[in-house]
C-alpha cells in the first residue's frame, strides 16, 4: 500500500521533535532571537550592539561636553550548517509490520539531527574568555561528593563578576557530576515539595542560582576533562529551519522514501556571560 504523504504534516512533526528534545539549543539555554529571519543554508544575520554611553560631571553654569558619537559593534550569525536525512521503506516491510516504519524513521531523523545539533552548540566553550575557566585540560579539578557544589557556587561567582543576570542562569552537567550532586543535602534536601518531586520524577532540579541540566553530550576528551558549561541564554544565538522535506518513490524499488534538509547556525555573541569549568 503506498504511502499518503502530507509535506507540511511531516515537516511540522520534525519541527517538533526538534525542539523537544534538544538540551543545550532548546529555549532557556539559548535564545533564537533570529531564528525568523533565516531562509536557507549560507544565509547571515546582522547582530548590531550600541556601545557605552561615557558619563560625566556635571558643574553648575559650566557648559557640558559636546555630544558623544555613539559607537557601534557588529557581529555576524552564519547559517552555515547544512544536515539532510534520505531514507528508504520497501512496501513488503510496511505492510508486515504493526507500527509505522517511517513514523519510527522519522522520530530517528530527528534525533541525530537534534544530537549533531547539540554538540555543535555545546562546541561554543572554545570561545569563553580563559578568565571564565575553572580548571583546564591540562590541570582539570576533581569534584566530589562535597565539592561539586562548591564548584557551582565558584561559577556562579565567574557569572557574577561579569553581571551576567541572575535569573534563568543554566548549568548542564554529566550524568556522574549529577550524581555527585545528589549525594549533597545541599542540593538534595529533604523536606520541600519541589525536592520530592525532584527525587520522585528523576528530574534534575536547582542548585546554587542555575537551573541544572544534564546531558551525555557534554563536551570531553576521553570519557575525561568534561567542560561544564553554565551560563545566560543571552550569551548564545541560535536558528534553525527545516528547509525541505521531500517524499519520492524510487524507481526501482517498491516502496517510499523521505528525504530532508535541516540548515542551521549559531553564535556565542557574550562569551562573557558563559563561564567553563573542566572536570574530570
Amino acid at each position: 500500500m503506498a504511502l499518503n504523504f502530507i509535506p507540511t504534516v511531516w515537516a511540522a512533526r520534525l519541527l517538533k521533535a526538534l525542539d523537544k528534545a534538544l538540551v543545550y539549543g532548546q529555549t532557556g539555554i539559548v535564545n533564537r532571537d533570529y531564528e525568523g529571519e533565516i531562509q536557507k543554508s549560507g544565509d547571515t544575520v546582522k547582530i548590531a550592539s550600541i556601545g557605552d554611553v561615557t558619563v560625566g560631571n556635571y558643574t553648575r553654569n559650566t557648559d557640558i561636553n559636546t555630544p558623544e558619537i555613539l559607537t557601534d559593534a557588529e557581529q555576524t550569525l552564519l547559517i552555515d550548517q547544512a544536515k539532510y536525512f534520505n531514507f528508504y521503506v520497501d512496501d513488503l516491510d510496511q505492510a508486515q509490520q504493526n507500527v509505522s516504519s517511517m513514523d519510527e524513521a522519522m522520530r530517528r531523523a530527528a534525533y541525530k539531527i537534534r544530537d549533531v545539533q547539540d554538540q555543535f552548540v555545546a562546541s561554543a566553550y572554545v570561545n569563553v574568555p580563559t578568565a571564565n575557566f575553572i580548571g583546564s585540560d591540562a590541570s582539570p579539578v576533581t569534584p566530589t561528593n562535597t565539592t561539586a557544589y562548591e564548584y557551582l557556587v565558584d561559577l556562579a561567582v565567574l557569572l557574577d563578576a561579569a553581571n551576567v543576570p541572575t535569573e534563568s542562569r543554566f548549568c548542564i552537567v554529566p550524568p556522574w557530576f549529577h550524581g555527585r550532586l545528589l549525594k549533597d543535602a545541599r542540593f538534595v534536601s529533604a523536606g520541600t515539595s519541589k525536592t520530592d518531586s525532584v527525587l520522585a520524577n528523576g528530574q534534575v532540579g536547582e542548585a546554587a542560582g542555575f537551573q541544572i541540566l544534564k546531558s551525555n553530550n557534554v563536551p570531553n576528551i576521553s570519557a575525561a576533562k568534561y567542560k561544564i558549561i553554565a551560563g545566560h541564554p543571552m550569551a548564545y544565538s541560535f536558528a534553525q529551519q527545516i528547509t525541505e522535506v521531500q517524499s519520492f518513490k524510487p524507481e526501482r524499488r517498491f516502496g517510499d522514501a523521505v528525504k530532508g534538509l535541516s540548515v542551521y547556525g549559531g553564535k556565542l555573541i557574550r562569551p562573557d556571560c558563559w563561564a567553563v569549568m573542566v572536570a574530570s
